[in-house]
């Protein structure tokens, strides 16, 4: 093992747990104990990225370390008061404490941005690109949120449509961010749906096992991005998709929809299908329909109109797209595909690079910088 490698690597680890809102003292701990996690894993096992490794061993030795001090806490506040009528409490208090941050005096937008940076681990940044906003502005809506609940009793918990947005963001960060956070917003929510009968809570469970099930054929071994008509289904996890269909089934036949249930339904159609070509593209517009009507989100009707290339044509996928605005994420991406399939590969060539260029992280820039390649090179052939 390169100790000095070791050496070199640890204030940049250190600076970033920080950096995630881990107090300097506690990011010490946590990286001291991921170090000595190393002397004991790489001999046997090095990692392919070391700085990688030693930041997600510590982010969770932090996580840990805090979920451990914060039961301590309420323990000890516990001792002198009579146990409450009702079941005990579960021996894992994470969901718990999801329920307690999504506090009342709350709004929703504020409690889930509190839960995700107090609770989830994610980092001011990765929140506000999930709610679409500037990092200042939602650095300003954390903040605001711990000034409101600074001198508030803990003791009503929020409500579970908050819990469920901020599952859902955690899981979304897990499965495709930095910090593997997918498995754990599972485990969280299979939890969820043993306490609470809510056909939501299915519609999320659900949601979360089918994209899941697809996760081990999402990169290439080179690590770069495979797109899901590329993918190579026989890695798809087929349990996990037979138990997220079962799942769904029986939250839509209760015939309360929510938009869970409906991305769900969508998920479900991409794994039914055993080929690309044999997705039920015409179904799928029809649900994004129904998501559209549920949430009015711009990422829906984005995501809509890619369907709508595929059901009725690239010019007909370009009209939808006509109509959102441009600045959406993903927008130029979505409009170089559909340029791309209606033969245009001069504009999608343009189109990709500066999709490239405003990609918000390094493996989906490698991937449309590749895509812009692609189809330069197919032109100049």
């Amino acid at each position: 093992m390169n100790e000095a490698l070791i050496r070199s690597l640890t204030p940049s680890v250190l600076g970033i747990l920080v950096r995630r809102g881990a107090d300097f003292a506690a990011a010490e701990d946590a990286v001291q104990d991921a170090l000595v996690e190393a002397v004991r894993v790489w001999p046997a096992d090095p990692p392919r990225d070391a700085k990688g490794w030693l930041v997600t061993a510590a982010w969770r030795k932090f996580l840990d370390a805090t979920r451990s001090d914060a039961a301590r806490r309420r323990r000890e506040d516990r001792v002198n008061e009579e146990p409450a009528p009702g079941h005990a409490p579960a021996v894992d208090d994470t969901l718990q404490l999801y329920f307690l941050c999504a506090h009342p005096s709350l709004t929703t937008s504020s409690a889930v941005a509190l839960t995700l940076r107090a609770v989830g681990g994610l980092t001011t940044r990765q929140i506000a690109q999930a709610y679409l906003v500037p990092e200042a502005t939602m650095a300003q809506r954390v903040s605001r949120a711990k000034r409101t609940v600074r001198d508030v009793r803990f003791e009503q918990p929020g409500d579970v449509a908050t819990v469920l947005r901020v599952l859902y963001l955690v899981f979304n960060e897990g499965y495709s961010g930095d910090v593997d956070l997918a498995a754990e917003a599972i485990r969280l929510t299979r939890q969820l749906a043993a306490r609470v009968d809510h056909p939501e809570v299915a519609g999320l469970l659900a949601l979360m096992l089918l994209h899941h099930a697809r996760r081990a054929s999402r990169t290439a071994p080179d690590g770069s991005l495979v797109p899901l008509a590329a993918q190579d289904r026989g890695r798809w996890d087929t349990e996990s998709i037979a138990e997220g269909v079962e799942i769904l089934q029986a939250a839509l036949a209760r015939d309360r929809l929510g938009e869970f249930q409906a991305q769900a339904a969508v998920a479900a159609l991409h794994a039914d299908a055993p080929t690309a070509e044999e997705t039920d593209w015409v179904q799928i517009v029809e649900w994004y329909d129904e998501l559209a009507r549920l949430t009015d989100s711009p990422v829906v009707r984005l995501n809509r109109a890619v369907a709508v290339g595929e059901a009725d044509g690239p010019r007909a996928g370009l009209a939808a797209l006509a109509a959102l605005h441009d600045s959406l994420p993903r927008h130029t991406a979505v409009a170089a595909y559909l340029h791309e399939r209606d033969g245009d590969l001069a504009t999608a060539a343009r189109l990709y690079a500066e999709a490239a260029h405003a990609a918000p992280n390094l493996s989906e820039r490698d991937h449309l910088t590749r895509q812009a390649a692609r189809l330069n090179a197919r032109r100049e052939g």
